[in-house]
């Protein structure tokens, strides 16, 4: 369905464009209609503006909505380390090795499967229907805390916050190296690759504002006391796409299992002890772990913080080698 509308009365003027397009459409919730200004299915005189873009007098407003006969997700009966759940949301410690929703090449065995089973068919209907509930993502070989929405009240809050940068997030990874400074902030515009499209890249001239914030907790040393790696904190005030990822590997300091955005540098594997190589080798994905998580619960209207102890695996790792 296409949808055409020219603003015609002062009284619209100045108010958001998602706004206005719920008091035009009112079939459509909030996190739809961010989905297709996003996925640029919205125009304004012919261009693709943002959520929060400020509609005047005589803008041309076009809603391109796609009618599909989807397949509605099924429930599958998967394990989940819930953190803490009520009647509006979900914390979940998301293992390394799973996926987040449905996509191209893995239509089953996600996190949105197993809430489909735990949550009841309700849930299939907030948000997105092929990632209903998501408000925000890890990578399937990243472990811990996500926080996933269970009407669309919760859901469309949820996410002003993360577009606002109001949510908390920590990670904690080990990466080859010794960051300096130890502490600092990596900026930049991370879009996709243009050789690669499952990969991203930083720029300073294309792509979204990426901004990480790290300290580093602890330095690792090989057998002859040369310092090797570092075991970091990350925080976002950002969340692009493999963003911690690009943004250590690209000054240098890859993380420990990271096969997209660099390989283990073979002299300092080789110095360390065969306890380390063999935990190194054991990693299920890359070393990094979604530690802590913060967020205002709209409902409750309070802030809600939960902390996820690291996977054995880390741990083991860190203590194999010298610090």
């Amino acid at each position: 369905m296409i949808y055409q509308y020219k603003v015609n009365a002062n009284k619209h003027v100045g108010i958001r464009l998602d706004k206005y397009i719920s008091l035009n459409l009112s079939h459509l919730s909030r996190s739809k209609i961010k989905f297709l200004i996003n996925e640029k299915k919205v125009l304004v005189n012919g261009l693709n503006k943002d959520p929060d873009y400020k509609i005047i007098l005589n803008d041309k407003i076009k809603v391109i909505e796609e009618i599909k006969n989807e397949t509605y997700l099924k429930g599958e009966s998967i394990k989940l380390n819930i953190a803490y759940e009520d009647k509006d949301l979900i914390v979940i410690d998301k293992p390394a090795g799973l996926v987040m929703h449905p996509g191209a090449g893995n239509q089953s065995g996600t996190l949105v499967n197993a809430l489909i089973n735990h949550c009841g068919k309700s849930f299939s209907f907030v948000g997105e229907n092929q990632r209903p509930g998501i408000v925000h993502r890890i990578d399937k070989d990243t472990s811990g805390l996500v926080v996933v929405a269970k009407n669309d009240f919760i859901h469309a809050n949820l996410s002003d916050q993360f577009s606002k940068h109001s949510i908390k997030r920590k990670y904690i990874t080990i990466c080859w190296g010794v960051i300096s400074p130890s502490k600092g902030t990596i900026s930049s515009l991370i879009s996709r690759s243009d050789g690669n499209r499952k990969k991203m890249k930083s720029s300073k001239i294309k792509g979204k504002e990426a901004v990480t914030h790290y300290k580093t907790l602890k330095i690792l040393k090989d057998e002859k006391n040369n310092k090797i790696a570092s075991v970091v904190e990350c925080q976002l005030e950002t969340g692009r796409t493999h963003q911690i990822r690009v943004h250590l590997s690209e000054k240098g300091h890859p993380i420990f299992g990271d096969k997209v955005y660099g390989r283990s540098p073979m002299k300092k594997l080789k110095a360390l002890s065969e306890k380390s190589i063999e935990q190194i080798s054991g990693l299920p994905g890359q070393a990094l772990h979604a530690q802590f998580l913060g967020f205002y619960h709209p409902r409750k209207e309070k802030n809600m913080n939960f902390q996820s102890v690291m996977p054995v695996y880390l741990s083991n790792l860190i203590n194999s080698i010298k610090s």
